[in-house]
């Protein structure tokens, strides 16, 4: 979303402020919280879709939140772009709402999550819900976010400007003229605690929550959808590598943790670099290489990943010192950072990208073993990775439903949750494209979703993919 790392969890905190203020009761002030968390939880889901319409995914977002408009920066933004946003908002609106129901979060959350961009007057999406249809926790959670970033762009008083501007059109005057009148104090309390560690910590609002982080794998390759299942099928190559090699169970999870995780800090970079071909231009070049950076930033804010951020840190590190973003060499990259790196580039070479097509195993072994020759792996880790160690197969994280899809339906799904049209669906598996659009439709209603993106993180979930 272009914002700083920081961000939701400021926002966070502002909404558990302005609920209590209001009144609400504490599972309404949870509920506050975590739709403010989670409020940007589909950015992924949409990144491809909002490349394809601003080219840069990333700054073109960043603007419309800082756009001074009455009504949201996404509405003002899209509104030449046809029905952009009402479909940009409905992908987002529903995997934020399922990774919600994943989660463990209640009904009234989930519902939340699931009309995020809903407006006062009427004019907002999903479903065009207005005055009290729509949930009090997501008038919450916009004004909260949006104090939080006009606060930081254009300073307190025009920041207050701007939400009156909103009122009644974005959210309620009453809620607005709450958070007017209490903004100065509340950011000096959040400002003298930058932690958040106080009154109104996030840890109080959550505590004893915990959850899977495959969830957050999938997540994370929802962005480019060439990249799905890539971070757990890393995790299980470098997790069955540490096994092979000897390493006690500590360091297994590490670098499997890890491994889920290493690519978080990609969300930081447009889908257009990703996606081009050949070599990069030097600035293009300087956003990959702090890639692993804001990895490792963005996951030591979880305090209980501090070990796996720092591991997935060293993803694209290489001992002869050429790799990213530290340039370590071989004495300074511990031993599952080695395991990660060749794991990773393993999977990368024997899958698919928009500029080349997948290597078989033997030519990806081939070149992965003359990079390690030349110093740029490990090479006992290459040799452990390319005998085909023994495989522990990961589980999905719900035991899949035998027989909800039809093995036609899972070979169409599993081309569009790679990004495939339907016209290449169709190609590919020697059918026409209207049989194509009859099994994906069939796909969203047995999954109970509405969007490709929804479909391959529930797909992915349920071990279909």
């Amino acid at each position: 979303m272009g914002q700083p790392t920081d961000h939701s969890p400021r926002a966070a905190w502002l909404a558990g402020q302005l609920a209590k203020s209001v009144g609400a009761d504490d599972m309404t002030c949870q509920e506050a919280t975590a739709v403010s968390l989670l409020r940007w939880s589909g950015c992924t889901a949409n990144a491809p879709e909002f490349a394809h319409l601003f080219g840069d995914d990333v700054n073109g977002r960043k603007a419309l939140l800082a756009t001074q408009s009455s009504s949201s920066g996404f509405r003002a933004g899209t509104r030449r772009k046809g029905s952009a946003f009402l479909s940009l908002s409905r992908i987002h609106c529903e995997v934020s709402g399922d990774i919600a129901a994943q989660l463990g979060l209640n009904d009234a959350t989930q519902f939340a999550l699931r009309h995020l961009f809903e407006s006062h007057d009427g004019s907002g999406a999903p479903d065009g819900l207005r005055g009290e249809q729509v949930p009090v926790t997501v008038y919450i959670a916009s004004l909260a976010g949006d104090l939080d970033i006009f606060n930081r762009l254009y300073g307190l008083e025009q920041a207050c400007k701007l939400i009156e501007h909103r009122a009644g059109v974005l959210y309620p005057q009453a809620l607005a003229s709450l958070v007017v009148a209490n903004a100065s104090r509340w950011l000096a309390a959040l400002d003298d605690d930058p932690t958040l560690s106080g009154p109104c910590s996030l840890d109080v609002a959550f505590a004893d929550r915990a959850t899977s982080l495959e969830i957050l794998a999938h997540v994370i390759d929802l962005k480019l959808p060439w990249m799905t299942g890539y971070s757990r099928r890393v995790a299980q190559l470098a997790s069955n590598a540490a096994v092979e090699l000897g390493l006690g169970a500590p360091s297994q999870q590490m670098v499997y943790r890890a491994a889920l995780i290493h690519g978080m800090g990609r969300a930081a970079v447009p889908n257009m670099i990703w996606e081009t071909p050949g070599k990069l231009a030097e600035s293009a070049w300087e956003r990959v290489r702090l890639v692993p950076y804001w990895t490792g930033r963005a996951a030591r804010q979880i305090g209980s990943l501090a070990g796996e951020a720092e591991v997935a840190s060293y993803a694209y590190e290489r001992p002869d010192g050429s790799g990213y973003y530290r340039e370590a060499k071989a004495g300074n990259i511990p031993v599952e950072g080695r395991i990660l790196a060749a794991a990773a580039a393993l999977v990368a070479l024997r899958a698919a990208r928009p500029w080349r097509d997948a290597l078989t195993d033997a030519a990806a072994g081939e070149l992965l073993m003359a990079e390690a020759t030349a110093g740029r792996f490990d090479a006992e880790v290459v040799r452990v990775l390319l005998n085909k160690p023994r495989r522990i197969m990961a589980k999905p994280l719900a035991a899949p439903l035998t027989g909800l899809l039809s093995e036609r339906e899972r070979d169409v799904l599993r081309w569009i949750s790679l990004g495939a049209s339907n016209k290449t669906a169709a190609q590919k598996l020697s059918i026409s494209p209207s049989t194509v659009r009859t099994h994906v439709e069939s796909v969203f209603r047995k999954l109970e979703c509405t969007t490709r993106a929804a479909a391959t993180l529930k797909a992915t979930q349920l071990g279909f993919l």
